[in-house]
């Protein structure tokens, strides 16, 4: 992944990872184009009793951003005032994430510069398309979303959201993201802290020239 985005490094990109899965995959290509690391954390929207079906995503940002799959909505009947109390709710968890991972430290600047948005895989593409519409508000200069493995399907239909993608691999026969991982345990919030921090430390070191 970090060698299909190395002719990014010259432009003073910064790496923004889908937390948890996505900060693995996106602390290596942030240390090898000696990019700052971020996260853009996006929470699943579930359907009335049946929390694991997705209905959309919402991203935190100055003006939150939530992506329906309106389709999904309409069949289920879903009303306005379930959609908002789960939007308010996912926000309330996507602060909490926010503070654990930045400990309190300001966002990472956007505004005019790259931002490579990383996960370690899509499915259908509805938690990424709200991150990348999250990320776009901010006015990056050029907004890539670069992923591992994707269906064909679900690439295509993320392309209009972005300027550059790359994804490494693009298999007819999809599943799920894990079936592509050798190793797919779930990725900690202490993991994430750690990357994250590691990250931070790679570019102080980098900028004193040690």
């Amino acid at each position: 992944m970090a060698a299909q985005l190395l002719q990014y490094k010259g432009e003073r990109p910064v790496v923004l990872a889908l937390p948890r899965g996505g900060v693995p995959v996106a602390y290596e290509v942030a240390i090898a184009l000696n990019a700052p690391l971020d996260v853009v954390v996006v929470r699943k929207l579930g359907a009335p009793g049946e929390p694991e079906l997705g209905i959309g995503a919402v991203v935190d940002g100055d003006h939150p951003q939530s992506v329906l799959n309106e389709e999904v909505v309409r069949l289920l009947g879903v009303s306005d005032d379930y959609v908002n109390c789960e939007v308010a709710r996912e926000l309330r968890e996507i602060r909490r994430r926010q503070e654990t991972y930045r400990g309190g430290r300001s966002p990472e600047r956007i505004e005019g510069r790259t931002a490579i948005v990383i996960d370690d895989g899509i499915a259908t593409g509805g938690s990424v398309r709200a991150a990348l519409r999250g990320v776009r508000r901010f006015s990056p200069i050029r907004l890539i979303l670069a992923v591992p493995v994707a269906p064909p399907e679900t690439v295509e239909s993320l392309r209009p959201e972005v300027d550059e993608l790359v994804c490494l691999s693009t298999p007819v026969f999809f599943h799920a993201v894990g079936q592509f991982y050798e190793d797919f345990r779930q990725t900690t919030d202490d993991e994430v802290v750690r990357l994250l921090e590691a990250a931070r430390e790679h570019m102080v070191s980098a900028s004193s020239g040690r």
